[in-house]
């Protein structure tokens, strides 16, 4: 047993505390007692039973190392993304990259999952590195805004892969009343980059290329791997030596179709097969009408859509066979609980509303309308990021005392529609930069009060055997609003920024409206079309007007989060047990076993998800 060194954050009261929370026998954690153990999940529970103090100590270090290499990175290609567009003459296209991110993060996080629990937790981070790398190697060479928009595919399925497997690593070291508080450790970096991200990818585009803003990723990120990488190897030997490591099961056993057989059964491909394209079809689509002759009519559009739709109804009846899945991507018995359900769609909103609120366009927005030079710009659209940082780990302490984390998620709902309300109230060209600067704060306080309680009330409702599939999930239905929101941003940006420019430019320069649209280093070039200008103040009004649309939008779809906030059950946390292995920080196996055995399966009945609603019960 380890010791309370070692386990860090367990108290003997806690150790001791008598079982007084009762769970509904109606909502339960689930689990599915005949669901074997994979052997990614028993190398990582060995590894566990096998680490030392300074041994789980340094693969936090190593997290924190590579949370904070992406975290920069994502910053300084932000502020760049929009040249990079721009200088294949396709500044419009932005929705489109994120669109096709959007879905790549969705859609690879199951999947990722997946790999992490068959090969293992080092075997899944290497395999995300070198795409990871692949991506940006691709996009730094890109030619034409063709390839660099294929880049967005094994540069997000790197990226995203990173972020799955960074929070699956959390889970499994720590105890539920300190995972809100470590889960907030991959953010932590946003409260340095966000201010030096756009200052490095100013200096780069100014004093050589926005491709050296993705080429330099592909070297650092490697390296910053290693003390991780390293760790996990090392401890790896380690639990082998003590014999706590089972032999793994090869899947190279019998011939190249058994062998195939075997991977598509466990990874699901069939699945993602479906979930990928139907996504994909239905979403790139809405971006590209305007560029599409024919439009909406084309025969192109429609036919995607049409098949995308028909693949989105095919997947949930291919993932409720057992014969076709029986290793579903999305465990089917997580649905029953209405907890988990209400997670989900609470992250699918909020990341939607944020992709027709601070992304795409409202950095383009500062610099056109709000004439903000690119490091201003990037500062201000990166206070989002500050703020639900900083709030995130000020509301996971409060969770680690409280134990209860429901409340944060309605208090936070009410202040994130609050902050897209004011984005629209301080849309206006005379706008102060304080003004701009205090509606991020607002929205960015409601996000970070959302999404990490969010999250845990996810995991709470799964057992530790499912954790990973229900975080995956979860983080899947968080990238998929992002990309549905992208969609929108760019289906009412395409269609609105021409149309608008070509009625409100003067006659003579309406020839140039094209130009302006296609480019925001031309539409917010100042000198061509300087202040107060019969041009200046046609470019300005199009680009304000088409904002209040998507703040608009961006309101109504932020309603829903209040009442979801209200179907989660207010888990008591410290009294939740998922049967987590080894050592883990805040606890060990043997406190674990003196929790509240809430891994009982229930039968689902759409009545008992309104229980409880009114009083939060805490089940």
């Amino acid at each position: 047993m380890a010791d309370e060194k070692t386990a860090g954050i367990v108290s003997d009261e806690v150790m001791n505390r008598p079982d007084t929370t009762s769970t509904s026998d109606h909502e339960r954690p689930v689990s599915n007692g005949s669901e074997e153990t994979q052997d990614g999940v028993k190398a990582i529970e060995a590894i566990s039973m096998a680490w030392s103090k300074w041994g789980l100590i340094a693969a936090y270090i190593g997290i924190f190392l590579m949370a904070f290499t992406t975290s920069l990175e994502g910053q300084v290609t932000y502020s760049v993304v929009a040249f990079a567009t721009s200088s294949f003459s396709s500044h419009s296209l932005i929705a489109t990259v994120y669109v096709i991110q959007g879905v790549v993060n969705a859609v690879i996080k199951p999947p990722m999952a997946k790999i992490a629990d068959v090969f293992g937790r080092l075997e899944a981070f290497i395999f995300c590195i070198v795409l990871y790398v692949l991506g940006y190697i691709q996009m730094a060479a890109s030619a034409n805004v063709q390839t660099f928009a294929a880049a967005q595919i094994f540069y997000s399925a790197g990226s995203t892969g990173l972020q799955i497997l960074q929070q699956v690593f959390i889970a499994d070291t720590s105890d539920m009343s300190n995972r809100a508080l470590f889960s907030s450790l991959p953010d932590t970096p946003f409260l340095v980059t966000t201010w030096i991200g756009s200052i490095i990818g100013g200096a780069i585009v100014a004093s050589s290329t926005w491709r050296w803003a993705y080429g330099i990723w592909a070297i650092i990120l490697p390296v910053v791997f290693l003390p991780l990488a390293l760790t996990l190897f090392l401890n790896g030997r380690r639990a082998k030596r003590m014999g706590l490591r089972p032999e793994r099961r090869s899947f190279i056993e019998g011939g190249p179709l058994t062998v195939v057989a075997k991977l598509w059964n466990q990874l699901d491909i069939g699945g993602i097969i479906l979930l990928s394209a139907s996504f994909a079809l239905l979403l790139i689509p809405l971006t590209l009408t305007k560029t599409t002759p024919g439009g909406w009519q084309s025969p192109t559009i429609i036919a995607l859509i049409v098949v995308g739709g028909v693949l989105l109804i095919v997947f949930p009846l291919w993932e409720s066979s057992k014969k076709l899945a029986p290793h579903p991507l999305i465990p089917l018995e997580l649905l029953k609980s209405r907890t988990f359900c209400a997670g989900c769609a609470i992250g699918f909103f909020y990341f939607l509303v944020f992709y027709l609120s601070v992304q795409p366009y409202f950095y383009s927005y500062l610099l056109v309308v709000q004439r903000q030079s690119i490091p201003a710009a990037g500062h201000i659209t990166q206070v989002f990021s500050f703020a639900s940082t900083v709030t995130s780990i000020v509301v996971s302490l409060l969770i680690k005392y409280t134990r209860h984390y429901k409340y944060f998620v309605t208090s936070g709902s009410l202040i994130y529609l609050l902050g897209v309300g004011l984005m629209i109230r301080y849309r206006t060209e005379d706008a102060s930069v304080g003004s701009l600067v205090g509606t991020q704060i607002a929205v960015g306080i409601g996000g970070g009060m959302l999404n990490v309680p969010a999250q845990l009330g996810v995991q709470a409702s799964a057992s530790h055997q499912q954790v990973a599939a229900a975080t995956a999930v979860f983080l899947t239905l968080v990238e998929l609003g992002g990309a549905v929101g992208a969609a929108i941003s760019g289906a009412v940006w395409t269609q609105l920024i021409p149309s608008k420019l070509s009625q409100y430019l003067p006659a003579e320069l309406v020839s140039q409206a094209h130009t302006i649209f296609g480019s925001v280093a031309v539409a917010s070039d100042y000198i061509t079309y300087p202040p107060g200008s019969p041009a200046r103040m046609a470019i300005n009004r199009s680009y304000q007007e088409t904002m209040h649309v998507l703040l608009m939008i961006a309101v109504v779809l932020c309603a829903p989060l209040v009442l979801l906030s209200f179907f989660m059950r207010n888990y008591k946390l410290d009294a939740v047990k998922q049967g987590v292995k080894g050592k883990v920080i805040g606890g060990n196996a043997d406190v674990d076993e003196k929790k509240v055995d809430v891994t009982e399966s229930h039968t689902w009945n759409i009545r008992t998800w309104f229980k409880g609603i009114k009083t939060g019960a805490s089940t």
